[in-house]
């Protein structure tokens, strides 16, 4: 069976969606919105052991809340949720938000990553993040930029600098898949020697480097981690966690947009070694921009599939398209 990328190969091909960053180059860190033309339904799973979270409640499947305004990506560990308040300050200057009598409140749900010890500076006396998350909802486009950019600016994996990757795929039926991620991972990316990716067998053309699988194979584990000996840290302190959202143009339900979250760690699993770890934050978020009738199971299944196969290559793309700053901890991956 035949598949394609979208036309921009990121998560802004399902229609109705925008991205925007906002990046601090002297704090290292940032922030990334994913905003919808209209409210959008969505849902979430967390697999890692140490997530840090605003509003994630009422997105499970049994909660009353069925749509949400916008998602929030950043950096800045517990200081980062913040970045929400930036958002929905923005929104309800919009005149966007649930309605209730004669206010609307915007919801905000976010996630965040550990990006504290990277070589940025980090004395700040304001919290920034509500202002980068504002900015990066002003800059939401079709349009972003991968790597070091937005929540992805100061990210580290255990062997490479990290980064905002994205990616999409085009079913054979139509359907729009995307990802969008943060890729701060206690584990590694790439398979003992650093040149081959783990993710390399779902690869579409050479988005990140076209190297293919390594011919060596029989691994268990990666190499020790360079982030770890950087930061002066042993893993079990916790300084680690990978985001995500991924998205369909498919009419899905709220509990189907659970479901679609839930496929998605596969991606991730597939993609980086060790993953889900009781020391990182792992957490996916699911979204459909449709609200038609939702599909069946049979209808279903292509599309939690193609969720995990595109998660995985927008986390080797975080990677690969990492950019190399002063005062960076450890080396980009190119």
């Amino acid at each position: 069976m035949t598949y394609t990328t979208g036309p921009k190969n990121m998560i802004t091909d399902v229609a109705g969606l925008k991205v925007g960053n906002a990046s601090d180059a002297a704090l290292k860190s940032g922030s990334t919105v994913l905003l919808g033309d209209a409210p959008f339904t969505a849902s979430v799973h967390v697999m890692g052991g140490g997530p840090g979270t605003r509003e994630t409640d009422l997105l499970a499947p049994d909660k009353t809340v069925q749509q949400v305004d916008a998602l929030v990506l950043s950096g800045g560990s517990a200081f980062g949720l913040d970045a929400c308040s930036g958002v929905a300050d923005g929104l309800r200057a919009q005149g966007r938000g649930f309605a209730i009598g004669n206010v609307t409140v915007p919801i905000v749900p976010g996630a965040i990553v550990f990006d504290l010890i990277n070589g940025g500076d980090k004395a700040w006396e304001v919290n920034p993040y509500p202002a980068l998350g504002r900015a990066a909802l002003a800059n939401a486009a079709r349009d972003f930029a991968l790597g070091s950019h937005g929540a992805g600016t100061g990210a580290m994996a255990a062997r490479h600098k990290g980064g905002l990757g994205s990616a999409s795929v085009i079913l054979p039926d139509g359907t729009t898949v995307g990802a969008l991620v943060v890729v701060n991972a206690l584990g590694s990316v790439t398979t003992p020697g650093d040149r081959h990716f783990w993710a390399a067998p779902f690869e579409m053309g050479d988005e990140f480097g076209g190297l293919g699988p390594d011919p060596k194979g029989g691994y268990t584990g990666p190499e020790p981690s360079l982030k770890e000996q950087a930061m002066g840290l042993h893993a079990q302190q916790g300084a680690n966690t990978t985001i995500a959202i991924v998205a369909t143009d498919a009419p899905l339900s709220k509990p189907q947009c659970h479901r679609l979250a839930v496929n998605a760690h596969d991606g991730m699993a597939r993609a980086i070694v060790p993953a889900h770890t009781p020391l990182d934050g792992d957490l996916v978020f699911g979204v459909s921009t449709s609200t038609a009738a939702s599909v069946d199971h049979a209808g279903y299944a292509p599309i939690g599939a193609a969720a995990a196969t595109c998660l995985a290559r927008a986390i080797a793309r975080a990677v690969y398209e990492a950019t190399p700053e002063p005062g960076d901890l450890i080396a980009t991956y190119r």
